[in-house]
């Protein structure tokens, strides 16, 4: 069934993001998450069937065919329930909430398709499960034995569900950390989450733990940051550099990564990066971009810079809409058939290349071995260019030219495939990524058009996103909805701060100021410290979590921390730097516990104890671009690098006040405390090779 034949009971037709249509014709009544459905659930007194799901999910494709279409298993789901519809990028509130409902109630992990069954009167869970077949397999019970099994239990033993589902909210609220004591932060998490990445690498592989194989790259950051560290001592961390280089050398020549187009899947299901899930997401390539471009200025590895890149260059081929914006995803399915749009037979191989190049082709990206996918192949690079060409009687140069003009063949072939579905809707959150990641490859790969790239999209955000002096959280077609979260907010916080290293503007820094002070305003919780994921006038849910943990995307709380800390530095501005300080206490005890799960909180915590160096240039635009470009490209994530037009108005006053005369100069500033001024790029040089200080593992007495 299609929107065009949409069940009248059925409330989704007229949903902007496209997930939702999907459903649209499913013989379900579905409504939206909103006030309409839960009344209708509390009047009915019918339990609430809650499916979350997202556009480009494979599993939540294969329930919607088997369940969702099904008409007989439709029949009994209006009957039994108020059946609710999620899309989780759009409600990240709801997801987080139902995700740890489900894990604390099945003792299972969760995923999508999530599927929750919740009291009517007050949306508390009391069971759930994520994906549910339609017959009994898997060790999964069939769905529509499920959903009359649940009806009638909650018939039965509604009170028993009420105590076990007041259980399951008074847990969740016990998640958030309470009030600590304002001791003293120290190293001590650094060097444990350090030692913990080393017990759990894959030496063979590369990355972290077995399969399924997530790219963690807030983990590669760390371990970049932990050898740059040690560079100038005399025992500098190889080892973080070798963990750090062969996961990313291992991801970009697997099947992660689109060897033809560019661009990451979303993880792997093996251990060896070979054949991943192949949905694409705008935020899982937005971080990898940024560390990828990191590594590259870092090492000066070609592998590493050209994969920075090829995935940059995806992402503005492939989710930029016509605005500048980008979008969420890209579909793991194509043509009803996970993977289709990637895959290759040999003949087809064979077919579109001449000689030379289909043998390259074949013997760098695996041809020669058994189809690793469905009876065909998707592509991991197996050899390289001097392995191949003796074998083919041509130079690597001349190897190289032809795999290069084999693989665009391919790509203008698969072009003419039915591609994936592309999600359209706009989230602030991710794109605040994209924005953060372009401009840092562009700083670091000397490559302007990326920053080009980042400043359409900002504008988007500013003129779509920001309405009334408050952020909005998605958009479809240029229409803004839905109250923005933590993530939103901190997100694009700290890419107006990296997007001001590549190009300064005193207007982006008001924005960023004006940020800050929502965050304090609306989110933070002053008497524990921290900041919720959702503002205080945000409808009201069974609980209002704070997350510090890394997941797919890198901690609201850790960026938030590390931007204001950035951001207070720079204005002097101690409310800001309390606030940063009071999120790193409440998140002190998981950080001594877990580290490892929280590495963008490091990043934060380092910067907490080593401020880092604000590095001040003023003067003519000509002069001062020329000192930034040459300081930006380096690997220095110890500094952060202004460079403020002589003209530029509208300063606040603690930079307009540090910053004096009209001739190229700089100030090296380290706290509170700055340098006298600089005035040539020579002495400006010599004194940023002062190595950075080492840090204590034990607090100062």
């Amino acid at each position: 069934m299609n929107e065009r034949s949409n069940p009248p009971h059925n409330r989704l037709g007229d949903e902007p993001g496209a997930y939702l249509r999907a459903h649209a014709g499913n013989p379900v009544d579905w409504y939206p998450w909103s006030s309409e459905a839960l009344e209708q659930a509390r009047v009915t007194d019918k339990p609430i069937l809650l499916s979350i799901g997202y556009a480009a999910c494979h599993w939540c494709h294969v329930m919607a065919r088997e369940s969702f279409e099904d008409l007989a298993t439709a029949a009994v789901m209006n009957a039994l329930f108020v059946n609710i519809k999620v899309d989780r990028e759009e409600r990240p509130d709801l997801d987080r909430l139902y995700q740890l409902a489900q894990q604390m109630l099945t003792g299972r992990g969760g995923g999508w398709p999530l599927t929750m069954f919740l009291l009517p009167g007050d949306q508390r869970p009391f069971f759930g499960g994520t994906y549910f077949p339609p017959v009994a397999r898997f060790g999964l019970p069939a769905f529509r034995d499920l959903l009359q099994q649940v009806a009638a239990y909650y018939r039965s033993h509604r009170q028993q569900l009420r105590a076990s589902a007041q259980q399951v909210v008074a847990a969740l609220g016990d998640l958030n950390p309470a009030v600590q004591d304002p001791r003293a932060l120290d190293a001590r998490p650094l060097h444990a989450a350090r030692a913990r990445l080393a017990q759990r690498f894959d030496r063979e592989y590369g990355g972290f733990g077995a399969a399924p194989k997530f790219p963690h790259p807030a983990a590669i950051a760390r371990l970049l940051r932990d050898w740059y560290r040690s560079a100038g001592t005399a025992e500098p961390d190889l080892q973080a550099l070798f963990m750090a280089g062969l996961t990313l050398t291992r991801m970009a020549e697997g099947g992660l990564f689109d060897q033809l187009g560019g661009g990451f899947f979303r993880y792997s299901v093996d251990q060896r990066w070979e054949i991943p899930h192949f949905e694409k997401m705008l935020c899982d390539n937005a971080q990898l971009l940024r560390v990828y471009a990191e590594a590259a200025a870092a090492t000066g590895e070609p592998l590493f810079a050209a994969t920075a890149h090829d995935t940059a260059q995806w992402m503005l081929r492939e989710l930029r809409a016509a605005d500048g914006a980008f979008c969420c995803s890209l579909d793991a399915d194509s043509g009803g058939h996970e993977g289709a749009y990637y895959l290759w037979s040999a003949g087809e191989v064979r077919a579109a290349l001449p000689p030379l190049q289909g043998s390259a082709f074949a013997a760098r990206f695996g041809l020669e071995t058994p189809a690793n996918f469905e009876a065909r192949w998707h592509l991991r690079v197996v050899a390289g260019p001097a392995q191949i060409a003796p074998a083919l009687q041509c130079t690597p140069d001349a190897l190289q030219q032809a795999l290069t003009q084999a693989q665009r063949t391919l790509l203008a072939l698969r072009a003419t495939r039915t591609p994936p579905a592309r999600d359209d809707k706009v989230l602030c959150s991710w794109n605040a990524l994209a924005i953060a990641a372009l401009a840092s490859a562009a700083r670091l790969l000397s490559h302007p058009p990326f920053g080009a790239a980042a400043s359409q999209a900002l504008a988007v955000l500013r003129r779509v996103h920001w309405r009334d002096g408050r952020l909005l959280a998605c958009s479809s077609g240029g229409r803004a909805r839905l109250g923005a979260y933590l993530d939103d907010h901190a997100f694009l916080l700290d890419a107006l701060l990296e997007l001001a290293t590549l190009r300064f503007d005193a207007a982006e820094l008001q924005w960023a100021i004006a940020l800050a002070e929502l965050m304090l305003r609306h989110f933070e919780d002053h008497a524990a410290g921290g900041f919720y994921f959702t503002a205080d006038d945000h409808e009201t849910l069974i609980a209002r979590p704070k997350c510090f943990s890394d997941d797919a995307l890198p901690s609201g709380n850790a960026l938030a921390a590390r931007s204001l800390l950035r951001l207070g530095l720079l204005l002097g501005e101690t409310r800001y730097l309390d606030a940063a300080q009071r999120t790193l206490q409440a998140c002190w005890p998981a950080l001594q516990q877990y580290p490892d799960a929280h590495t963008s909180m490091l990043l934060a915590l380092e910067d907490w104890l080593d401020p880092p160096q604000l590095v001040l240039l003023r003067g003519p635009p000509a002069d001062i671009e020329a000192w930034r470009a040459l300081l930006g490209a380096g690997f220095a994530p110890r500094s952060w690098i202004l460079a403020v037009p002589a003209d530029a108005a509208e300063l606040p006053a603690a930079i307009a006040s540090r910053l004096a005369g009209d001739a190229p100069r700089a100030w090296l500033c380290r706290g509170s405390t700055c340098s006298a001024p600089i005035d040539s790029l020579e002495e400006l040089l010599a004194a940023l090779r002062t190595p950075p200080p080492s840090l204590p593992a034990e607090p100062a007495p």
